[in-house]
């Protein structure tokens, strides 16, 4: 009897949750496509040549600002394939690409993805937290890459150059947020620590 009502309150509190974080994130967030500039692929080519993709799925920015009404912990999640076997030090260096270019686009008010309040809730309010997680491949990497997309969250795949242990443009590493703690879960609450 003691088990049911149990799970009848964890029911009815997971319900419960799910219902107010749909009623947060009800607007749907503003996409905006900016231009991403790929450098050149060799040294020649550096000084007579560099290409634009305006369909790179890099360059979707995210306006996170309906997330500032959800309480709670904000933090910053990064997320390292394991199938590419990167050394520790590698990993890192691609966890540190992440959380820089995910920080630059929320603190340039020139962008889409500009949201100060976040930022400042990251930094201020639990010092500036950093998941960092394992995913197995890329494609799962990709579906939570679109799922923080619906939810609102920034997003940035990170591209090894190849100049070390990763063949150039391998996606090493995928860096969410800052967002709140409640709708980070949604995305990573399966995934184990890396």
């Amino acid at each position: 009897m003691a088990q049911t009502v149990s799970l009848l309150t964890l029911c009815a509190a997971s319900f419960l949750t799910g219902y107010i974080v749909k009623g947060w994130l009800s607007q749907s967030p503003k996409i905006k496509r900016v231009r991403l500039v790929k450098p050149p692929t060799s040294d020649s080519d550096a000084s007579t040549e560099s290409y634009t993709d305006s369909e790179s799925e890099d360059d979707i920015e995210i306006d996170s600002r309906p997330l500032n009404e959800i309480p709670g912990e904000v933090r910053m999640t990064l997320i390292v394939r394991l199938d590419l076997k990167m050394g520790k030090g590698k990993a890192a260096a691609q966890c540190s690409h992440a959380t820089l270019a995910l920080y630059k686009r929320m603190a340039d008010s020139q962008r889409a993805s500009y949201n100060p309040t976040l930022l400042e809730r990251w930094e201020r309010g639990n010092g500036q937290a950093k998941i960092t997680l394992q995913v197995p491949n890329q494609e799962d990497m990709d579906v939570m890459f679109a799922q923080a997309l619906s939810l609102g969250v920034n997003a940035y795949i990170v591209h090894d150059a190849g100049r070390t242990q990763i063949a150039a443009g391998s996606a090493t590493v995928l860096g969410l947020g800052p967002a709140p703690k409640l709708v980070m879960d949604q995305i990573t609450l399966d995934l184990k620590l890396y």
